[in-house]
C-alpha cells in the first residue's frame, strides 16, 4: 500500500489541493488547502494510534484526511463525492498503490466526511477518524482574510478567528475524545460558536461513539458536552 508520502508527492493530488485552496478563497472560505489537509492527516494518524489501530489503518487514515477535501476545486456542492471519485481516478490504475479493500475504505471515508446528519454513517473506524480530524479544526489559522472588518462580518471567519487554541486529545482511559478550545470572548460569543458548528459537533458525537468512545467538548475550561 502507498505511504502518505507518496501520495503526497502525485502531482495530481498536489494540483487538487492548490486549486482547492484557490478556488475556496475566493468564494471568502476558511482554509482547505495544505494547512488544514497536513493538521486533518496528523490528527487522523494520532486518533488511529491513540485507540490502538494497526499501522495499515493508521496509514489509510492519514491518507484519507490528507485528501478528504480534494473535490472542492470542482464544486463545494458534494465535494466529498466528486473527492472520492478523483482520488479513485487518480490511483485505480496505479500499480502496488492500494489492493480493492484499502481502496474502498479511503474512498468511503473521503465521502461520508461532509454528508448530511442523518445520512452520516460509519461501517469502518476510518471514516470515524477522518470526521473527528476534520470537524475539530476550527482555530484563527484557518481565517484567509486580513482586514479585521472583513472577519467580522463573517462569522465563520469571527469564530475562527476568535479561537486561540484547539487541541483534540483522545483518553483511553476513560474512553473520551475531547476537543479543547480556547476562545476570545471579547471578539465573539461562546453562542456563536453553536450557532454554526452544532452539526459538527453532532458528527463528532457521533464518530466518536462508533469508535466506541464519548464525544467531549471543552471551552474556556467549562466542559459543555
Amino acid at each position: 500500500m502507498f505511504s502518505l508520502k507518496e501520495v503526497k508527492a502525485n502531482p495530481y493530488i498536489t494540483e487538487f489541493i492548490q486549486q482547492t485552496e484557490k478556488v475556496l478563497a475566493s468564494l471568502s472560505y476558511t482554509d482547505h488547502g495544505f494547512r488544514h489537509a497536513d493538521l486533518v492527516a496528523r490528527r487522523a494518524r494520532r486518533i488511529a494510534q491513540e485507540i490502538g489501530l494497526n499501522k495499515k489503518d493508521e496509514e489509510m487514515a492519514s491518507i484519507a484526511g490528507y485528501c478528504h477535501d480534494i473535490g472542492n476545486f470542482l464544486s463545494r456542492s458534494f465535494h466529498n463525492y466528486l473527492g472520492a471519485l478523483l482520488f479513485y481516478q487518480t490511483f485505480s490504475k496505479t500499480e502496488g498503490a492500494f489492493d480493492v479493500k484499502e481502496m474502498t475504505t479511503i474512498i468511503q471515508a473521503i465521502s461520508n466526511h461532509d454528508k448530511r446528519v442523518e445520512d452520516m454513517s460509519f461501517v469502518n473506524p476510518i471514516s470515524a477518524i477522518v470526521v473527528l480530524a476534520d470537524k475539530s479544526d476550527v482555530h484563527r489559522s484557518r481565517v484567509i482574510v486580513k482586514e479585521i472588518e472583513e472577519i467580522k462580518a463573517d462569522i465563520h471567519d469571527r469564530v475562527n478567528y476568535a479561537t486561540q487554541m484547539s487541541k483534540l486529545e483522545v483518553d483511553k482511559r476513560k474512553k473520551k475524545i475531547i476537543l479543547t478550545l480556547k476562545i476570545d470572548t471579547n471578539f465573539v460569543p461562546v453562542m456563536e460558536y453553536f450557532e454554526i458548528f452544532t452539526d459538527r459537533m453532532v458528527f463528532c458525537r457521533k464518530a466518536a461513539e462508533s469508535l466506541g468512545y464519548n464525544f467531549s467538548l471543552v471551552i474556556n475550561k467549562f466542559r459543555l458536552l
